[in-house]
């Protein structure tokens, strides 16, 4: 009886045959695996980009060899490599690329920056940029309508260059005079579509351009060339890995997008494993894959396309959410449908029986409710619904009181981002009113007390890629400035624990991956992240300082920070 406990032992905690040497082992960590059966390790064996073991130091170190690496980490903190669950990588790369407006604080700013860049750019070329809300100035410059700034001092800088900048939520945008010129849009132009062309009192253009609309002017920027493509894809690499990113889910890519990611595969150049949700408005993109079904693991893992993105509604900041009430600031609003109901059904029905997973970009009630409704009618109407279908709602970010159980009784997973909580918060409560922040509004321990699976991720390039200022958010419901002392409706705040599986292990639950990644146990790719301080447990406000050391994909060094060395 003896013996085979001790044999039961040294297989639970080495899982493989001691003759196996490892290409590299970690030491004197301190490792949390989000492995129930072993929630924390001292160090972890790596053969050929798979962990092979991990636990107490000596069980791992029975597979060192001759030729091992051993890595000492001083303590260090190591978690399984954090997974952004609804984010756009060519997007975070052109971000980088193009003028980047995240973080400026007035419209004054904004116009200096175009005003700059106008100085280097040739007369006629477009500037493009993104990341101005106009909720987070501290300082108004000109004209405002409908709470958001007009294009005349825009123009007034930029008078022989077209100028297009989109909102930081992406469904919106401001054009100057020169966009509008080049697009032929005058007072005159009316628009019909799931979307506004802003005008002041008098019917004079603004520049903004609302959801769909914003088509009328992104349909005569020039398109990007295949150099400018690889540059955006080596820039969201570098910010990726350089934050402890080591998969991501990429929410609404086109055939030349997966072309890209696969050309990177096949030069040895992706270093982040992509999850491609395909763009749901593309119907051709669609058929063709409705006909081959999902692509799963390309090269190793790095790749696979098996989910399809829908919007039905717009953004809170621009009053785009569909919501089933009025806008408290603006009684007659209600946002916009996107994707009509019918449409939802029928690409989801399609999903099914071809092999797809759907997410569907829903922030308001109203869209949140509609998604559901005819999730289930989807649902309902298979003869044979399959046992692992893994539907998602990508944000579901205000609920009504009523549909929070559903998420879990459908099986349906709330794709959400908590740093969307932190930026917005302390403007949504003038969209919403405070009885329906309270109600629905990022309810994140109602949805998991009722048992829905939540995952986080940024929406990046919407929001920086860090997850650690996203993890913050997620425990504290405090912008990144600390406010409020208690935080944003505190009773929703999500516990340390429960903020790192969903950015790890449900995470890779939502891309179907989680028997390969998510956590760190023998048979997994080892891809995981070291740390400079113990997130888990230090101060929460310290939380967003936390510093990424060394990113490691595949058992490969992919990133280290310059001031960091193993060797002291």
């Amino acid at each position: 009886m003896r013996a085979f406990l001790f044999l039961f032992l040294c297989c639970f905690i080495t899982c493989q045959r001691p003759q196996q040497f490892a290409d590299t082992i970690f030491v004197h960590g301190n490792i949390y695996t989000m492995d129930q059966a072993q929630p924390k390790a001292e160090g972890m064996a790596v053969l050929d980009g798979k962990i092979i073991a991990i636990g107490h130091l000596e069980a791992v170190m029975q597979f060192k060899g001759e030729n091992t690496r051993v890595m000492e980490l001083h303590g260090s903190t190591i978690s399984p490599g954090f997974i952004d669950s609804h984010a756009h990588f060519m997007g975070l790369g052109y971000a980088k690329l193009n003028l980047d407006l995240a973080g400026t604080t007035s419209y004054a700013q904004i116009v200096q920056k175009i005003r700059d860049r106008v100085a280097h750019t040739p007369p006629g070329a477009w500037i493009v940029g993104r990341g101005w809300h106009q909720d987070k100035w501290d300082s108004v410059s000109g004209t405002m309508v409908r709470g958001f700034p007009t294009h005349a001092l825009l123009s007034e800088v930029s008078p022989d260059h077209p100028v297009f900048l989109m909102h930081a939520s992406g469904h919106l945008g401001l054009a100057n005079g020169k966009a509008m010129e080049l697009a032929g849009i005058t007072s005159a132009t009316g628009y019909s579509g799931a979307g506004d062309i802003f005008e002041d009192e008098v019917g004079n253009l603004t520049g903004i351009f609302n959801e769909s609309a914003m088509e009328l002017i992104a349909s005569h920027i020039p398109k990007n060339e295949a150099q400018q493509d690889q540059l955006a894809f080596d820039a969201a690499t570098k910010e990726c890995l350089s934050h402890g990113i080591t998969s991501f889910h990429d929410a609404g890519v086109g055939q030349s997008t997966i072309d890209l990611y696969k050309k990177n595969i096949a030069d040895g150049n992706m270093k982040v494993r992509i999850y491609a949700m395909l763009d749901g408005s593309d119907r051709l993109l669609l058929s063709s894959y409705f006909v081959t079904g999902p692509a799963i693991g390309l090269g190793q893992d790095m790749l696979t396309i098996r989910s399809i993105k829908l919007y039905s509604d717009g953004a809170l900041g621009s009053r785009g959410a569909w919501l089933l009430d009025a806008y408290s600031d603006m009684p007659d609003v209600h946002g916009h449908s996107i994707v009509p109901p019918d449409t939802l059904y029928r690409v989801s029905t399609d999903a099914i029986r071809y092999g797809f997973q759907v997410g569907t970009h829903a922030i308001g009630d109203r869209a949140n409710r509609e998604v559901l409704n005819q999730y289930q009618k989807v649902f309902d109407n298979q003869e044979c619904l399959p046992s692992d279908f893994r539907f998602r709602v990508e944000h579901a970010q205000h609920l009504h009181p009523d549909d929070i159980s559903r998420f879990h009784q459908m099986g349906v997973i709330a794709a959400m981002q908590a740093i969307h909580m932190s930026s917005d918060r302390p403007w949504a409560i003038d969209r919403l009113g405070q009885q329906r922040i309270e109600d629905g509004a990022y309810v994140w321990q109602k949805l998991l007390k009722s048992g829905a699976v939540i995952i986080n991720g940024t929406d990046a390039p919407v929001e920086p890629i860090d997850p650690m200022a996203c993890f913050y958010a997620s425990v504290s419901r405090k912008t990144l400035t600390g406010i409020p002392p208690g935080g944003y409706e505190p009773s929703q705040k999500m516990t340390r624990e429960q903020a790192l599986r969903s950015y790890t292990l449900d995470a890779a639950f939502g891309a179907f991956e989680e028997n390969i990644k998510g956590s760190l146990e023998p048979g997994k790719y080892a891809d995981f992240v070291l740390f400079d301080q113990d997130f888990m447990q230090i101060e929460e406000d310290n939380i967003p300082a936390t510093k990424v050391l060394m990113t490691v994909v595949n058992g490969e060094v992919v990133y280290t920070d310059p001031t960091y060395s193993s060797e002291k």
